[in-house]
This record gives structure tokens, sequence and C-alpha cells, in this order.
């Protein structure tokens, strides 16, 4: 089992994704969110995954079930003002990559739960962003 991780969207979705004989469209993605010890789904993410899954209505239902259930490995992450704050320090300081604040929020709440592994599709921004009280931490991108 490996460490915890914070989910991005874009690493959700094909987390989730199958084909339509129900098979994983995605298998390296579905591997690392079901053999992760704990999957933090900042709220803000899970408001998008829920735009992008507006079409697909079961599927969101069967997520913001599992999401819920104390038994999952899902760990829902609401925001607080100190992560807002936060993840708009981090897109100010890497305003190039324009990141927005959904990923800023990603990048907040792994550095305040000091997971530093995030489930992403993003590698080109995520992997520029430094966390940390001094920008200096990398976060190591899965898959």
């Amino acid at each position: 089992m490996i460490p915890p991780i914070v989910a991005d969207t874009g690493g959700l979705l094909r987390a989730l994704a199958c084909t339509a004989g129900g098979k994983p469209s995605f298998p390296e993605y579905q591997e690392v969110l079901t053999s992760t010890s704990l999957v933090i789904v900042p709220a803000l993410v899970l408001a998008e995954v829920d735009y992008f899954l507006r079409d697909k209505r079961p599927v969101m239902r069967k997520l913001v079930a599992e999401i819920f259930d104390p038994e999952t490995r899902y760990d829902y992450e609401p925001p607080i003002p100190l992560d807002m704050i936060r993840a708009l320090e981090i897109d100010a300081r890497f305003k190039e990559l324009n990141l927005g604040l959904v990923d800023g929020m990603v990048a907040a709440v792994a550095e305040r739960r000091r997971v530093y592994r995030v489930l992403t599709t993003d590698r080109r921004d995520f992997g520029v962003i430094r966390i940390g009280p001094r920008f200096t931490r990398a976060i190591e991108l899965l898959p």
C-alpha cells in the first residue's frame, strides 16, 4: 500500500474512467487510487469532477457515496480560509502557470496535510510548483 495522496481533478477522472466493457481506461491511475492508504479529495476538486461528470450522474453519485463512506480510503477536505489564502498565494507565486484556484487548492491542501504525492494528469503545472514555507518542496506526481 502506498502512502496517502491528494487527488487532482484530472487524476481522479482518469482513475474512475472505464471502457464500455467496464475495464479501466487508465489502469495506472486506477491502480494508484486503489492501492493508496488514503485519498484526500479537496472540495473544489469534487466540484470540478462533478462538472465533468454532468452526463454521468450514476458515476458521480457513486463517487460521492464512496467519499463520504467512513469505510473507504477517501477523505473529503472541505475548504478552509487558510487554504484559500494559500491557494491564491501559490497561484500568484507561479503566475506564469495560470494555475487557478482548484490547482492552487490542491497544492495548499498537500502542503498543510504534508502529503506531497498528487494523483494528476497535469504534469506541466504540478511538476513546476513548489510548496512549503519557502516554496522549496517538490510534489511527487502520480502515476
